[in-house]
């Protein structure tokens, strides 16, 4: 098959959900397939190069060139809505490599959209995250889970989010956006049951699975030699939190609960600051800041335990694989795709999201029973095999060959879409 993956960044930009495009692109290409990957340009990387066998197209909007737009000019992303610039990049490169299925993972395809044809490439769609409900993509308003969307409320909480012109812009456009993803698109892939559910998947007009994320089968053994960064972390037996400092992932629950122990392990941390992290941290706490990837699953092994006591509805956390993998249980909370990943007290510990007493108790448990932890361990090295690259990448090959195999009626919505109206 002549697969094109559309993903707004991609390596060398760092993150989850980067990570994971590269891995389905390069691990597609393995098993014989033509795979090209759409992502946007930024500055100082090349508009196209190879690697491990995938062709790298990096695009460019129209918006892109008003980097004042965007809170961070150097991250520059895909707007809610078809931008001219990229629809006619992607026109291009669908037309050149000849593609017949395009997989994409984020709002760049909204610029694919205006292209989607009955007859042309069938496009799947990953959910990573509640974007087709929630134009902030995390139903978290003002710091609080969002109770579901309605135009007063998802007006303000826009606006406190992106500003008033810009979330009024986003909040119209990605809701339009979302009715014609619902009609157009051939199958949805949502990386968990909560956010299949909290896009409202079933019962709609759009065939879907759940199909989780994944990682390498060789995640937990990095290449290359022992990072000099390692040297900053306890020389004794630690519980490791992995991902960005903010009150999401429950930082701010973590900190308290930890403050309340006595005689347990050190707390390393290794993540993005970000505007809400904390600014003071209790004691025994080591805090360290954007750590390339192999660096972090070497930290894996020299800990004890990992906590992700998110408050926020994780989608797919591939940080708890990437743990399990390393034969590291975990602790985190009973919220949106955690509970697919950690099954409690057999791969690790569930806690209710922001039961700072119920997280010190895991906690405490999970440093002083070495029992316990031998058991979960063993539990998480069962579970994570269902999360390799080996059974997940089939099950979206499998997507591919159903989709080039079923029609879909989709002029009327295309049709519609370029007139601009739904």
């Amino acid at each position: 098959m002549r697969v094109l993956l559309l993903a707004q960044f991609y390596p060398p930009n760092i993150g989850g959900e980067e990570r994971h495009v590269r891995d389905l692109a390069a691990s597609l290409a393995k098993r014989g397939h033509y795979v090209a990957v759409a992502t946007l340009w930024q500055d100082g990387l090349a508009e196209h190069e190879a690697d491990q066998g995938v062709q790298i197209f990096r695009i460019r909007g129209l918006l892109q060139r008003w980097s004042g737009l965007f809170l961070d000019p150097a991250r520059t992303h895909a707007p809610p809505f078809p931008d001219p610039g990229l629809t006619a990049s992607l026109r291009r490169i669908v037309v050149s490599e000849r593609i017949e299925v395009v997989h994409a993972h984020n709002w760049l395809l909204h610029s694919f959209l205006p292209l989607k044809r009955a007859g042309g490439p069938r496009l799947v769609v990953t959910l990573h995250d509640l974007s087709l409900v929630c134009a902030t993509k995390q139903a978290i308003c003002r710091g609080e889970l969002c109770s579901g969307p309605s135009f007063a409320k998802c007006g303000g909480c826009v606006a406190h989010h992106y500003g008033a012109a810009k979330g009024s812009v986003t909040l119209a456009t990605n809701w339009t956006s979302s009715w014609f993803e619902r009609r157009l698109v051939d199958r949805f892939l949502a990386v968990s049951t909560a956010i299949a559910v909290g896009n409202g998947l079933p019962g709609g007009p759009t065939p879907y699975e759940v199909v989780p994320n994944f990682i390498r089968d060789d995640v937990a053994s990095p290449d290359g030699g022992q990072d000099e960064r390692l040297e900053g972390l306890p020389k004794q037996p630690f519980i490791l939190f992995v991902g960005d400092l903010r009150r999401f992932k429950g930082i701010d629950v973590l900190m308290a609960a930890y403050a309340q122990l006595d005689n347990v392990p050190p707390l390393v941390l290794i993540g993005r600051k970000c505007h809400d992290s904390p600014t003071h941290w209790p004691k025994n706490v080591h805090v360290f800041h954007d750590w390339p990837h192999a660096a972090v699953m070497q930290a894996w092994r020299r800990s004890m335990a990992g906590v992700l006591p998110s408050v926020g509805p994780e989608a797919c956390a591939t940080v708890l694989m990437e743990a399990m993998a390393s034969g590291r249980p975990m602790i985190t909370s009973n919220i949106g795709g955690n509970p697919d990943i950690v099954d409690d007290n057999i791969s690790g510990l569930i806690v209710q999201p922001g039961d700072q007493a119920g997280l010190a108790r895991a906690i405490q448990a999970m440093a002083t029973d070495e029992g316990l932890r031998q058991r979960l361990s063993d539990g998480a090295l069962q579970k994570v095999k269902t999360f390799m690259a080996s059974n997940v990448v089939p099950q979206i090959e499998s997507v591919y060959r159903g989709v080039l195999a079923r029609e879909r009626p989709v002029i009327a919505a295309a049709n519609q879409l370029q007139r601009g109206s739904p």
